[in-house]
């Protein structure tokens, strides 16, 4: 059986459920395929005494009869059970079952994709409530554990839940991508060693997504991977974009719309930008959307230096999204050897940056460990000024400022070697901390870090510019 790899705060806190003599109602939540269902069986196995999973789109008949199948083979019952005629019944059925079991341990319950089952004139959420107040309060034995990956909803009607499950919730977990030294370590635990280098590159395609990570195989390089994956006709990643996206919203045309136009700037859109770009209405259904992708996992929101939180610059965060709209969606060819062409094009090498640059926003905790600064107070923001005719414009996609009196420019750069400053780069370099003093104003001492993949190539243009490095071996660390 695959042993859990990672998610070491995530098992203490499940674990710790264990040793509670309270009800416990745990919340689990994600987005699709990142691996909450395979957490929870792990750390509960020896206490799982039922599970039931909703189905898409299913029937309330149709989820009441799984109910029944489920129970039935859990309980072991020779006699036939009835389907229950609703979801007070289902429950009544549920508490039957469990009640001699808790007087001898411990024991769990699990509702796997819970929104699934909480459809319009189920009933199901207020049985739910009912079971959880009436009768699982009661029992000191008892830990009821639900999940779903439709997070905005799981935060909504669950966690800040106003009715019969307002504070009820004892624990929540909202389960992230793997890092990357999580997936160095998932790789190794299937006997796949790759170097970091072929580990970022996968990262980039794939990012920290289990159920994918699962496909590589023994052997393969990156290349070949996902030229398997992606582009042969049996890889299961050639067509997920669409069911991944409505699988979680019931009406995925617009986040779609977003997630689009968040891939074609690699800079991010403000709220207003979105709006415009996708021809969107200004009022709370757009907010909406934007909150449900952001919740998921989808889209990371970055508050622009010394702004408030209605400057905000929206930035897409799945890697796998991000390269399916660049390089599966629309290419013209398939099959084998598709990617190992792809992958050595010149728009490769554009288009990674951006991927790079995405992935060390989401390791930004690595790089703070790796200036020394992780005891020091920071806040990450991003920052940008458009320019005019009299002044030219200038990007910051990561700055740290810093408690002690310093803020932390950073720079990311992607290659297969050590990264040269040229001296129109180094020009470059120098007017964006020009810029950035000139317009913020700041006092604070400006430190340039450059994050790189193999570091940065000793020469002139360095010297005196560069105060820190940052490289990929860093952010395997944590």
């Amino acid at each position: 059986m695959e042993k859990l790899t990672g998610r070491e705060v995530e098992k203490e806190i499940l674990s710790s459920a264990l040793l509670s003599d309270e009800p416990e109602l745990i919340a689990v939540y994600g987005r699709r395929r990142v691996g909450k269902t395979f957490l929870i069986r792990q750390v509960f196995k020896a206490n799982l005494i039922c599970e039931f999973s909703g189905v898409h789109h299913a029937s309330v008949n149709e989820q009441l009869r799984n109910f029944r199948d489920q129970l039935a083979a859990n309980s072991n019952f020779k006699v036939f059970l009835a389907v229950p005629e609703n979801w007070s019944d289902a429950f009544r059925m549920l508490i039957q079952f469990a009640t001699p079991l808790l007087k001898k341990q411990k024991v769990v319950l699990f509702f796997d994709e819970f929104p699934w089952l909480s459809s319009a004139k189920s009933g199901f959420m207020s049985a739910f409530e009912y079971f959880w107040n009436s009768w699982a309060t009661k029992q000191t034995n008892l830990i009821v554990t639900i999940c779903g990956s439709a997070a905005s909803w799981m935060i909504q009607k669950v966690v800040n839940n106003k009715g019969g499950l307002h504070n009820r919730i004892t624990r929540r977990i909202r389960l992230l991508p793997f890092t990357l030294k999580e997936t160095a370590a998932y790789l190794k635990s299937r006997s796949i060693i790759l170097d970091q280098y072929q580990i970022l590159q996968l990262y980039m395609a794939f990012g920290g997504i289990p159920h994918y990570l699962k496909e590589i195989k023994k052997g393969e390089s990156a290349a070949q991977s996902i030229d398997r994956v992606c582009f042969t006709k049996d890889g299961i990643l050639q067509n997920e974009f669409d069911n991944l996206y409505y699988s979680l919203f019931d009406t995925a045309e617009k986040h779609i719309l977003i997630i689009r136009a968040l891939a074609s700037k690699s800079s991010g859109l403000t709220r207003k930008e979105i709006i415009s770009v996708c021809s969107l209405p200004s009022g709370g259904t757009t907010t909406k959307v934007i909150e449900e992708l952001i919740e998921s996992g989808f889209v990371s929101i970055y508050i622009p230096f010394e702004k408030n939180v209605r400057d905000s610059i929206y930035k897409l965060s799945d890697e796998y999204s991000r390269f399916y709209l660049k390089y599966i969606e629309n290419s013209r060819s398939t099959g084998q050897g598709t990617w190992l062409k792809l992958s050595v094009s010149q728009s490769w090498k554009s288009w990674s940056g951006n991927a790079f640059e995405g992935i060390c926003l989401k390791h930004s905790k690595e790089i703070k460990s790796a200036l020394g600064i992780s005891g020091v107070y920071a806040e990450e923001s991003a920052w940008r000024y458009i320019g005019n005719a009299s002044s030219k414009g200038a990007q910051i996609n990561l700055l740290l400022d810093r408690q002690d009196f310093c803020i932390s420019i950073c720079e990311m750069k992607f290659s297969n070697a050590a990264f040269p400053i040229d001296k129109a780069y180094a020009t470059d370099l120098k007017t964006k901390l020009d810029v950035f003093r000139e317009f913020t104003k700041t006092k604070k001492i400006l430190f340039l870090t450059m994050v790189t993949t193999f570091g940065i190539k000793d020469n002139i243009n360095k010297t005196g510019l560069v105060q820190n490095e940052v490289t990929l071996a860093d952010l395997f660390t944590s």
